[in-house]
This record gives structure tokens, sequence and C-alpha cells, in this order.
């Protein structure tokens, strides 16, 4: 079952009109959100950054989208899933009315609720080989607007592309200053020694909320050194540690970059009180 503006209807029923902003001009931001056994981990962060976003692509946001209104959207389309889950993976997709061509003259929007059962409730460490490889076809734009959760994803498609033609499980992309922001699906932090680094947002990187997470957790570590600061391709193979953070997964350690392989201790460590805060929290 989907939730299209309020209106629980099934997937095999549901229809989105031609005339949709988001289909013709990639005007649609979206959140990606882990819903274990009941709970919305992370709403609050969750609900902010949708708002930050249509603020800053200058959608006007209805005045019953609120914290307690959308959790409520989410709640009521997950307790109608046939699928009697423990986890679920919600896609949250806010679109512009259409109004207009390429000048909206309405600013109305639509919202979409997409439920998907998966398997873990909360993060668990993968043991798998993971091998990266750097994306270099394109960049993406050092700004603000790389930060947002938009539709606009033509630069991580091709990636993904690359990534399965070569064998690789993911790609870490440059922005346009030729500096490594993030993976093809989550944040980036490098390890070397007691120091963790990830790429600022100015740099371009997702404003990732698995990402802020983190930053809040070692901030309180004595034993790491953070630093939000510009990550060179040439740092990558002299790093103990590499690994992406998304809200689904978790922490993903990275295994292989080139001829460099690397552990996982601090993936590790940092998992668990990841847990411990999405329990609590």
């Amino acid at each position: 079952m989907l939730n299209y503006n309020g209106t629980l209807i099934s997937s095999t029923e549901a229809s989105i009109p031609v005339t949709n902003r988001g289909l013709h001009y990639g005007d649609a931001v979206f959140e990606t959100i882990k819903v274990s056994a009941g709970k919305i981990l992370f709403w609050e962060d969750h609900y902010f950054r949708l708002m930050a976003s249509m603020r800053i692509l200058r959608m006007e946001i209805p005045m019953n989208f609120t914290l307690e209104f959308l959790q409520d959207a989410i709640t009521k389309t997950i307790e109608a899933q046939p699928e009697k889950q423990n986890a679920f993976r919600v896609k949250l997709l806010v679109w512009r009315g259409w109004g207009g061509k390429y000048t909206p003259t309405s600013n109305e929007v639509e919202y979409l609720i997409i439920p998907e059962p998966i398997d873990n409730p909360f993060y668990i460490l993968s043991e798998t080989p993971y091998e990266v490889e750097l994306f270099k076809d394109h960049y993406v734009n050092s700004g603000l607007l790389s930060t947002l959760k938009t539709n606009n994803r033509a630069i991580n498609v091709l990636g993904s592309v690359f990534a399965h033609e070569n064998g690789y499980q993911n790609c870490l992309m440059l922005n346009d200053k030729k500096q490594v922001i993030e993976a093809l699906n989550g944040n980036l932090f490098l390890v070397n020694g007691y120091k963790i680094k990830t790429p600022p947002l100015s740099d371009g990187c997702l404003n990732g909320i698995l990402r802020k997470q983190l930053l809040s957790i070692i901030a309180q570590l004595p034993d790491y050194v953070l630093e939000e600061t510009f990550i060179s391709p040439f740092e990558l193979q002299k790093a103990d540690e590499l690994f992406v953070t998304n809200t689904i997964v978790g922490i993903q350690p990275i295994t292989k970059y080139r001829k460099k392989t690397y552990g996982n201790t601090v993936a590790k460590d940092l998992l668990g009180k990841l847990n411990a805060k999405a329990r609590l929290g």
C-alpha cells in the first residue's frame, strides 16, 4: 500500500499524472527513512531536513505538514502493509504541483509515501568484501544544492552503472575541485589512527542524517579527533579505514580500494554506539 496525498492505495492501482514536475524537471525532494518495530528512526532529523530542503527549493510548505502529521501518515501507511515485517525502508517524496512548464504558476505540493520491507530492524556490520573505485566521468558541483536529497541523481545513476560494469560494490565521487566528497549512496568517513575525517557540506556532499548522528557520537568520544575537512584522492590509500554511512545500512566498511585493503575496528565501535542511539533516540 502507498500513501498518495493522504489516500492509501495499492501499488498496482496507483498512478501519477503525466503533468508531474518531479518527472519532467526533477523538481522534487525526498527522504529515505528507516522504520524499526514501528519506530521511525531519527524522525525529527528527517523532518527538519525535509522542511529545510523545501524552503531552499522555494516550495510552499502546507500548514498541515507538521512533524506529527507526516509521522502519522508514515505510521498509517506502515500499518496498512500486508507484509508484517519488523523493518521498512520508507521513501517520502514531495514535488511541486504542475501549474505551468518551466516557470511554475502554482507552488502547491503533493507527496507520496512508499514503504518497502527490509530484513534488519537495526544496523549490522557487513563482513563481506566491499571494493570501491573513483568515479571520474562526471563531477558534483560544490555548493548548497548538492547537499539536498533531490531526485536529480543522474551522476549517481551513471556511477552505479560504472560500478556494476566493472565489478565494484560502490564508487566514490569527486566534486568540481577534484576532492573526494561521498559514495554513490552515502557519506564517506576516513580513519587514520585516532583521526576521523569527513568532507564538509561546503564541498558538496549530501547532508546525511547518519552523517549528522555520527558527527555527534564521535564528538563525545575522547579516543578520536573529528575533522570536517576536504579529502584528497591521494589520502585514500594511506587510510586505516574507510566507511560509508546511510540511513538504511548504517555503516558500511570499505574493504578495498585499488591495492589497499582496510580494517573495520573503528566502524564496529561506532556501529554499537549508533544502534544504542537509534534505540534510545
